[in-house]
């Protein structure tokens, strides 16, 4: 390992591996972790540019017997686990949770400080936090490789690392700590780390609540306790009790796009499960403060609510108590199909805000502040943030379903065919509908299976308290008459409204975002519908599948700013929810730098951001990093609120059309044009073996025939993450910068670009990061194993020709001589993990070669193997797709 990575996380990786050896050492033999070793030390040697020893290695992994294959590949993954574990544990431990930069940790004191330095005045900063609404919508894309099993018993490993550091000097303490992380390393090795079913939508969002139960329910009030502190000494107030700067939503269970898995059963069973598993959160902290709060002094209002009584706060505890309990029951009962007979229960965030409310004001009335400002504050922030059903659940359904139910309506009404209706007369249709007071869905209606299953999804919306619903999304969204189908279906079904978001995510649904919005904002009725409040979805996955990642993060930018300035021509409040994925490729990166370098004006107090699979559990999976997590997304959107970064230079947006524009090309002319891209894809990447991999309760493809487009983005960046390609997301660029670099001053503007403007400097460090994770050599390797035909080897040739190109080009437009030369965190990180990963690149080549040879028939063990080496690499890169 490298010398100057920090002492602590160098040792703790050394301490886990340890005990990995010695786990593998009773199981399999000395003999076998010597293997291990061999493999290792040619892996590291290789990477110090010894071609010999990359050769050996690769010998050395084919002369391997067959029954070696799983367990060899099974160790490199766990220690890849282990390697993550350290890292995790040291970024909470120091609060480095997105360094990746050096000097750019947002630190929230000093934000405020500079704030008000600019003139913000101290009040005006606890009002805009106090109003600032951002939504973290936990998404269960399927990208989290790692079962729900094991992440507990990391979690308890993490623990293990604390109370070892925390014992230094009672060795005792130090050795059951020891002892305790030889059982769970032993415990993970005898795990099988490969799901043998696909895990349901329900079982997605139970792992979503435990994240909440084991991490978020801790993190929340600590959270708001950090931020009161700094308020109390910046403006002398707290943050009001009802605030929330931060909430959580979520799509697991409410996601149906193109997963048909998820039905209004389903999405009805989750909404459940949030109510029982809140309940039994509350009643936790309940039983606590009962236990607590044994004072007798009380102000009269809380007297005159509770009688004469020894001590007011426990028998008022103790009423709350009773409803919770059997709001839980009820639930239970609910998920059983049973019949619930017992007593009332909670329904609203109110009803359990408002007793807690009452203990809180009789504390600080009677002098008790110090008291009050306890275990119950944190309570009452709790249910601030999370009221009753712990998420907000979103739903979201493809626009071609809801008009695939009027076109069936409009037909068995004999009012004509609404699939063959220009927009304006849909619009009309629509708006005419919305204003009429009859019903216009028949009693008895029998339409198909699923349009019916839509009808059901809208039955569930009307049968829901709105406190328990977040947004409607549409998705494949063009036309205002999306929006105001949606609109009518719940009218129609219920009379729910929820906030309805069209979801623009190719390059010419971007393009023509604004334009939809505007006609859709200057309907008659439409704003009063929404009450002035819109919000609109970007989808970053599929527009840079679509378009390239240059020209879709250039289209992303320039969608915003028409957004904004459209809405704020109508006097409309706009949300912006970011549909981001975690890997560049689909907008991922870190969420400080990504929120400064959106338009100005386009966050304003208010955002939604998607956090997805692997990333909800690097983010948000242990108390320390969520509440490091939650700061810096208050620190950016607080600074993007108040101190917003400057609007680009006309001179640099016309630079900016201008790359994207050769870039889309260069991205179209392989990904679409040419025939040989789609047969060197299925040929080099694992992407056909994908499919077996039990990610997640989706589909890997929308459709299972056709070409690149029937993929969905994220097994389409996994394919290309597995070959070290990483081809989605740079694909293009390098020609658009290599042309600009040609003409005269060219490199000085986008110099100027780089350092004066967050958004372009921005995608150019995410850019620099992911070329130091690609490997062309690597690349290389597999389309030597795997691709016979010589139109497709002179293809891959011509790729890494392009990769090499645009590493050239951003390290002369960066002024450096290497990749990540300014972070070292990230460069030792991928160092760290290189002579592990590589091991596990050959013999997924050579596993990849014998499934095909076999037909796809090779034996369970070597199939076993195979997905353990998409898990150990999507590990070791530390994301999927």
């Amino acid at each position: 390992m490298s010398h100057d990575l920090h002492e602590s996380l160098r040792d703790n990786v050394r301490i886990l591996g340890d005990s990995l050896g010695r786990t593998i050492a009773d199981d399999l033999g000395q003999g076998f972790v010597d293997k291990i070793e061999t493999i290792r030390a040619h892996a590291k040697r290789g990477r110090q540019g010894d071609t010999l020893q990359q050769r050996e290695l690769i010998e050395y992994l084919r002369k391997l017997p067959e029954s070696d294959l799983l367990p060899v590949t099974r160790a490199f993954n766990q220690f890849l686990n282990l390697a993550n574990i350290a890292e995790q544990h040291y970024r909470a431990r120091f609060r480095r949770v997105e360094d990746y930069k050096p000097g750019t940790q947002p630190v929230l004191g000093e934000l405020l400080e500079r704030a008000r330095q600019a003139g913000n005045s101290p009040r005006s900063l606890v009002e805009t936090l106090s109003t600032m609404r951002v939504e973290l919508v936990l998404t269960a894309h399927p990208t989290e490789v790692i079962r729900r099993t094991l992440i507990q018993k990391y979690d308890a490993i993490d623990e293990c690392l604390t109370a070892i550091e925390g014992s230094e000097e009672y060795p005792e303490r130090a050795e059951r700590a020891h002892g305790r992380l030889n059982e769970l390393i032993s415990q993970a090795w005898h795990t099988d780390e490969i799901r043998h079913e696909r895990p349901t939508p329900v079982d997605e969002a139970k792992w979503g609540f435990a994240v909440i139960e084991n991490s978020l329910w801790q993190a929340v009030p600590d959270f708001h306790r950090d931020l009161d502190n700094l308020l109390l000494e910046t403006a002398g107030e707290r943050l009001p009790l009802d605030a929330a700067p931060i909430r959580y939503a979520s799509w697991m269970g409410g996601d149906r796009d193109g997963n048909p898995n998820v039905t209004a059963r389903v999405t009805r069973e989750v909404l459940l499960l949030g109510r029982w598993m809140a309940a039994d959160l509350y009643l936790r902290d309940l039983e606590q403060l009962k236990t607590e709060l044994s004072m007798w002094k009380a102000n009269s209002a809380l007297k005159a609510e509770v009688g004469d009584v020894a001590e007011p706060y426990r028998e008022l505890l103790k009423r709350l108590l009773a409803k919770v309990e059997a709001t839980r029951d009820w639930a239970k009962a609910e998920l059983d199909g049973r019949n619930f007979d017992g007593g009332p229960i909670i329904e609203t965030r109110d009803q359990l805000f408002a007793p807690l409310l009452a203990c809180y004001r009789s504390l600080c009335d009677v002098g008790l502040d110090t008291i009050a400002n306890g275990a119950l504050l944190d309570t009452l922030r709790r249910v601030a943030v999370f009221g009753v059903t712990l998420t907000k659940l979103d739903l979201r359904q493809e626009a071609s379903r809801h008009s695939q139910l009027m076109e069936e309506l409009t037909s068995a009404l004999g009012i004509g065919h609404f699939d063959q209706w220009d927009e304006a007369t849909r619009q009309a249709f629509l708006l005419e509908e919305l204003a009429s007071h009859r019903p216009l869905i028949p009693r008895r209606w029998e339409c198909s299976a699923e349009s019916r299953e839509v009808i059901d999804t809208f039955k569930v919306i009307a049968s829901e308290h709105t406190e328990a619903l977040g947004t409607y999304i549409i998705s494949m969204a063009a036309e205002p008459s999306d929006v105001l189908t949606v609109a009518l279906l719940m009218k129609e079904i219920g009379g729910q409204t929820l906030p309805i978001a069209p979801l623009f995510e190719t390059l010419n649904d971007l393009d023509n975002a604004a334009s939809a919005i505007d006609k859709l904002l200057q309907l008659p009725g439409y704003r009063a519908l929404i009450k002035d409040r819109q919000e609109v979805m970007i989808g970053y996955s599929d527009s840079a599948k679509d378009a390239g990642q240059l020209a879709a993060a250039w289209a992303q930018y320039r969608a915003q700013e028409s957004l904004v300035e459209v809405c704020k021509r109508h006097g409309v409040d706009l949300t912006l929810f970011h549909g981001r994925g975690g890997t560049v490729g689909r907008g991922g990166g870190p969420a400080h730098a990504a929120i400064l370098s959106q338009p100005p004006g386009s966050v304003n107090g208010s955002l939604r951001v998607t956090e997805q699979g692997e990333m909800i559990r690097f983010k948000f999976g242990q108390p320390d990093i969520a509440l490091r997590s939650m700061e810096i997304y208050t620190c950016a959107v607080l600074e993007a609120t108040l101190l917003p970064p400057p609007a680009p230079e006309p001179q640099w947006r016309e630079e900016m059309d201008e790359l994207a524009r050769i870039a889309h090309a260069g991205y179209v002319g392989v990904v679409r044009e040419d025939p040989d891209f789609v047969p060197y894809f299925r040929a080099v990447t694992p992407e056909g073996a994908l499919g077996r991999l039990p990610l997640g309760s989706r589909p890997a493809k929308r459709r299972q025939d056709g070409g690149v487009e029937t993929l969905r983005a994220i097994p389409w960046i996994f394919a290309w993450t597995q070959i070290r390609l990483m081809l989605p997301a740079w694909l293009g660029s390098g020609e658009a910068f290599a042309n600009r670099l040609e003409q005269p001053g060219g490199r000085e503007v986008l110099q100027e670009m780089r350092s004066q403007w967050p958004f372009f400097g921005t995608y150019l460090d995410m850019l620099e990061m992911l070329l130091a994770k690609a490997d062309v050599a690597i690349a290389a390797y597999y389309e030597h194993r795997l691709v016979d035909e010589p139109s497709l080897k002179a293809l891959g040739k011509k790729l890494r020709g392009r990769y090499e190109r645009l590493e050239v080009a951003v390290l002369d437009i960066l002024e450096q001589q290497a990749l990540l030369e300014n972070t070292p965190l990230i460069r030792q990180a991928i160092d760290v993990r290189n002579p592990y990963i590589d091991p596990l690149h050959g013999l997924q080549a050579e596993l990849l070669q014998r499934n095909r040879d076999a037909d796809g028939a090779i034996s369970a063990d070597l199939s076993r193997a195979l997905m353990v080496t998409m898990a150990g690499i999507a590990t070791g890169l530390r994301n999927t797709g």
